[in-house]
């Protein structure tokens, strides 16, 4: 069956051409021309991917990437964007988006980001399927679920991958250029600060005191160690 693709973009040229290409390369694509619309069908929807404008009508782009995730919704999403400002990047990125693009950009360059997201299988069972226990925290790797006292932790795709992969890696020290392998499948130069980003925002939502992290902890000079 072919990827279902949600396109929440409001210009009506740039949604027919990456609804148009995207069919081309054999995805199953809709679209949503406001923040509203596309939240509710994001929401309401079963889709594998979401492209998301964030200068949307109605609600932005922001906002409707944090609410997917509020939802407990875990596709995998790249904001695109007309801004190159650096803050709104590492913003995207801290409120649960897995990759960005800013406008204008190469079809070609947007097709290798799906295809790198959709190949590292952003909800796809891991090999290693039992739940682990760490305190109070509940990580649930076939359900990819992750909760703390019970109440459930909303966290992107790629949160859940990188958190994934230091699960199945305990103890041992992570690269940077590591993780942005097995996790971002990237093999080229990428936005720098991509793993230290994800990596605050989990140390957000996971360690009791984020500014003192004992469960994904910093190697200096070397890059991160999961702890549990």
């Amino acid at each position: 069956m072919a990827e279902r693709i949600l396109i929440i973009e409001d210009e009506a040229d740039l949604r027919m051409t990456l609804t148009d290409r995207l069919k081309s390369q054999g995805y199953s694509t809709d679209c949503a021309g406001d923040g509203v619309e596309g939240l509710e069908k994001a929401t309401k929807g079963s889709y594998d991917l979401v492209i998301l404008d964030v200068m949307l009508p109605l609600k932005s782009g922001f906002d409707v990437c944090r609410d997917i995730r509020k939802a407990g919704h875990v596709m995998p999403i790249i904001m695109l964007t007309a801004r190159g400002q650096l803050v709104d990047k590492v913003l995207g990125l801290k409120i649960g988006a897995d990759d960005y693009l800013t406008k204008p950009f190469e079809l070609l360059e947007l097709l290798a980001r799906i295809e790198a997201l959709l190949r590292r299988g952003a909800v796809a069972p891991a090999k290693n399927t039992e739940v682990h226990q760490f305190g109070t925290l509940r990580v649930d790797l076939r359900g990819t679920s992750v909760s703390r006292n019970g109440e459930t932790v909303p966290l992107s795709a790629r949160e859940f991958r990188l958190l994934r992969y230091f699960v199945q890696n305990p103890g041992t020290t992570l690269s940077r250029e590591v993780l942005l392998k097995e996790v971002w499948g990237y093999s080229e130069e990428t936005f720098t600060r991509t793993v230290d980003v994800h990596v605050g925002s989990l140390r957000q939502k996971l360690e009791p005191d984020p500014k003192q992290p004992t469960m994904i902890v910093t190697v200096p000079g070397l890059g991160y160690k999961f702890m549990g």
